[in-house]
């Protein structure tokens, strides 16, 4: 935009440059209840990701899930999710945002209750696969409704900084909720809580949320649909199945192959089609790009983060479901600060990656702390700084990184960045809890062979090695395996550092004025 345009966008008259949609509107007296009926909705969407894992084992053995197909309780919800998320957000530019929320939290309530009554594996991994579905309708309208709900100065600030609250610790807040309702009810209610927590802001969306209708008409682009949709469920399949077979088994290769080639098609098609399902423009912007690689690289980290402190606080310190989820709460804490009371007060006065890469580096700091774990009880003296740590600079990176994401997008478009935003943040954690735990689980393997061969020797022999020792070294080794993939999810987090410093180069927006990325919003309105 020019100057004479952003000075007519924040007098609120258009300019002669400036697209209609670019001009501050009156704000809707009821955004603050449309933001918790938003945060409500997005929250139950991204703790229903981890809320199942500690909830799994007893599932398991209540259905009889075999050790080979439990992953499927968790990889078909990612699958569904992941993989539809581009439709979803179209879906939402062309039915309206409004009635795409409603519509997704139904669908998501009605198959978390199917999910909670379920009475063997297929009718579990049926529900889960229904929830990913409506759950990838859901979360773009949220996200995109958030975006044309508060458009201005420090409000947004305000809107994104609780938004980014729950992005980056929802998944933590799924384990705390999902230990407790294990612990002192049943897994099924893992499930079932989804359902009062929709009717709840069901209510609220049919009260306080408004969708202003657009005048442009947004067509379905179905081959779009088909590459990027089947590019995407190709490589978060990948990943998951990279887990149990390993990174060079030849369906994992094949997946990965298949899924980058079908993506490669997707990009090519989005030059030619006439109505694409991701205009290209949106991730050719400079400032969305350095956004979208941020979020995917901070997640791969942040994800790999939560696999292993569960693992190392349950198996390692023995920890109760309850009280590992209780021990996430300071990192919650530390998120929910750092988005509200730092971000949100700063992103209207200082440029973004202001933000980013300090937030970036503290959690890369956090991260290598965990370097230093032992197999010794250290949740005081190495957990809870690294949490802190990771948890301050989650809350600084990921507000910045969606208000930066959705920056000056025009409202025919809001739903597929919005989707695109969660593309980002679902694959980066079905490649990082896939890549570290491979890393974590080969580290593991040849640390303890290592080590028991060693003792054998000294004990002249393996029959010579007792339990205790043997416990000692398989423990110890665990460890070691955690510590190496986690000092790996630093070095991914400081990539995401180097990202935000050289590619995110907003500016921070003035109160009164519609916030903009680049030059690419004069291409957005010409859409």
């Amino acid at each position: 935009m020019s100057d004479a345009s952003q000075q007519g966008a924040a007098a609120g008259a258009p300019g002669a440059s400036t697209p209609s949609w670019a001009v501050a509107a009156p704000p809707d007296p009821r955004r603050w209840w449309a933001l918790v009926v938003i945060a409500i909705a997005q929250l139950m969407v991204v703790l229903d990701a981890t809320i199942v894992n500690i909830a799994l084992p007893s599932a398991q053995r209540d259905l009889g899930i075999s050790d080979a197909n439990r992953q499927w309780v968790i990889t078909a919800y990612t699958l569904a999710f992941g993989g539809l998320l581009l439709l979803g957000g179209r879906i939402a530019d062309l039915v309206g945002r409004k009635k795409t929320f409603m519509i997704g939290l139904v669908g998501f309530a009605a198959a978390s209750a199917l999910g909670g009554a379920a009475t063997g594996s297929a009718m579990l991994f049926g529900a889960r696969a229904l929830q990913g579905a409506f759950g990838a309708l859901l979360a773009p309208s949220a996200l995109s409704l958030l975006t044309t709900t508060f458009t201005i100065g420090k409000e947004r600030s305000k809107a994104f900084g609780i938004y980014g609250a729950i992005a980056g610790g929802g998944a933590a807040i799924g384990l705390i909720a999902g230990g407790l309702l294990t612990q002192y009810l049943t897994w099924r209610w893992c499930l079932y809580v989804n359902v009062p927590v929709a009717v709840i802001a069901f209510t609220g969306a049919a009260v306080f949320l408004r969708d202003k209708p657009e005048r442009d008409r947004v067509h379905l682009d179905v081959p779009g649909v088909l590459l990027g949709c089947g590019g995407l469920v190709a490589i978060v399949y990948a990943c998951s199945e990279a887990e149990p077979r390993g990174w060079a088994d030849g369906l994992v290769i094949g997946l990965l192959a298949g899924g980058v080639l079908l993506l490669a098609a997707f990009a090519w098609w989005q030059t030619r089609a006439r109505h694409p399902l991701l205009p290209l423009h949106i991730v050719r912007n400079r400032n969305r790009g350095g956004a979208f690689l941020t979020m995917a690289l901070a997640v791969i980290a942040l994800f790999g983060m939560f696999l292993f402190m569960t693992y190392y606080l349950q198996t390692v310190l023995g920890y109760s479901p309850v009280k590992t989820g209780m021990a996430f709460l300071p990192m919650v804490a530390a998120i929910v600060i750092g988005s509200t009371q730092i971000s949100a007060r700063l992103l209207h006065r200082v440029p973004p990656r202001f933000l980013m890469v300090p937030g970036a580096l503290l959690a890369a700091a956090g991260l290598f702390t965990l370097r230093y774990l032992t197999a010794a009880p250290a949740y005081v003296s190495h957990v809870l700084p690294a949490m802190l740590l990771v948890g301050l600079g989650m809350g600084l990176t990921f507000m910045p990184v969606m208000a930066t994401a959705t920056s000056g997008v025009a409202p025919h478009d809001s739903g597929v960045t919005s989707a695109t935003v969660n593309t980002a943040q679902q694959v980066g954690g079905s490649i990082g809890t896939a890549l570290l735990n491979t890393i974590a689980t080969s580290a593991s393997a040849t640390f303890i062979a290592s080590r028991l061969a060693d003792a054998a020797r000294r004990a002249g022999g393996p029959g010579g090695l007792t339990p205790a020792v043997r416990d000692g070294i398989v423990t110890t080794g665990v460890v070691h395996g955690f510590t190496i993939a986690i000092g790996v999810g630093s070095a991914v987090m400081l990539l995401a550092a180097l990202v935000a410093g050289l590619m995110v180069n907003g500016r921070p927006a003035k109160q009164g004025q519609v916030p903009t990325s680049d030059s690419a919003e004069s291409a957005d309105a010409a859409v």
